[in-house]
């Protein structure tokens, strides 16, 4: 917006906000008004939807400094698999998170999330690992759990150096789906994950079926139109109860690794992650929910813009932190 512009008008969004009951915060009132005009999803083409994201790439600018930051690969069941190491230090073995990046499965890639995984790997200490795993609808499920089920196997085997018997599963929105399921998929590997960071996931079979769907179907940035936009895309005609799809879905997380599920308070998504938090408690799995109260869909990524994104890598990395080299570190 150029300085001359007019302020967005945050009357709207206000009383949305006002019909749903939720008091958002100042700087999550500013977004919802930046993009309340944002185009439907499905009137545009895939091609146009990636574009508009990337235009927004500012809002997730900055990240802290890393002594390295490089790009790599790991075989995969379609071929290479594209991955960003971010290195807190040179230190050899050091624990890792296998971080997979939002965007419903079809948008987005390791840019949008690159001060995310810079934050974390800073603050925590762990090396982060982002998967750039091949997108919907050109690769339809389960093509993006596989290519994170490859990248983390071989993480867990000691890859690029690492600690295979400390590493952590981390996702955001579909990105936590897929961080979800794997947890789930991989309980039993030996090693096995030790940690899961679920931020915002969606974790059922469909949308638009929790109270927040209702309250937060539209105007709130994510919408259930968008969701509906982005299961179609992915799932398709697979089979919605499949776990690796919809991890709520599973029968039994027993054995699961422990969990910190971070959420946005005015998000169709709410619901749903706090069900599947429960269900992760119910399991005897170590469970720490923390909602952010106002904020949106996908504050934790939109670090130029949320002071609120800051606050959140840091809970995010402390828990990481503890989990992946003691309670003492």
């Amino acid at each position: 917006m150029s300085e001359d512009a007019s302020p967005p008008d945050t009357a709207p969004v206000l009383a949305r906000a006002a019909v749903a009951g939720v008091t958002l915060h100042p700087q999550a009132v500013q977004f919802l008004a930046l993009t309340q005009h944002n185009p439907p999803l499905d009137t545009q083409s895939v091609a146009q939807n990636r574009a508009d994201l990337d235009a927004a790439l500012p809002l997730a600018a900055g990240g802290a400094e890393l002594p390295s930051v490089v790009d790599g690969s790991v075989p995969g069941p379609a071929g290479d698999v594209p991955v960003r190491l971010y290195r807190p230090s040179d230190e050899k073995g050091l624990p890792a998170v296998v971080y997979a990046h939002g965007g419903g499965w079809v948008l987005a890639d390791l840019q949008l999330h690159d001060s995310t995984c810079r934050d974390i790997a800073a603050q925590s200490g762990a090396v982060v690992v982002a998967v750039d795993y091949r997108k919907a609808p050109e690769h339809p499920f389960p093509a993006a759990f596989d290519d994170c089920l490859a990248v983390a196997r071989h993480v867990l085997g000691g890859g690029f150096g690492l600690d295979g018997t400390r590493i952590a599963l981390a996702g955001d929105s579909a990105g936590g789906n897929l961080a979800a399921a794997l947890a789930l998929h991989l309980r039993s590997a030996r090693p096995a994950p030790v940690h899961q960071v679920l931020i915002y996931p969606v974790v059922a079979a469909s949308a638009g079926t929790t109270g927040s769907y209702e309250r937060f179907a539209e105007g709130f940035f994510l919408t259930r139109r968008d969701m509906e936009y982005f299961y179609d895309r992915y799932a398709g005609d697979q089979d919605r109860q499949d776990p690796r799809l919809a991890p709520a879905t599973i029968q039994d997380a027993s054995g699961a690794p422990a969990a910190t599920v971070v959420l946005a308070e005015a998000d169709p998504l709410v619901d749903e992650g706090r069900a599947y938090a429960q269900r992760l408690v119910d399991a005897g799995i170590d469970t720490q929910l923390r909602v952010w109260a106002g904020q949106v869909h996908p504050f934790v990524a939109l670090g130029a813009f949320m002071d609120d994104a800051g606050e959140a890598r840091t809970y995010i990395a402390e828990r990481l932190k503890v989990a992946l080299f003691g309670p003492t570190a």
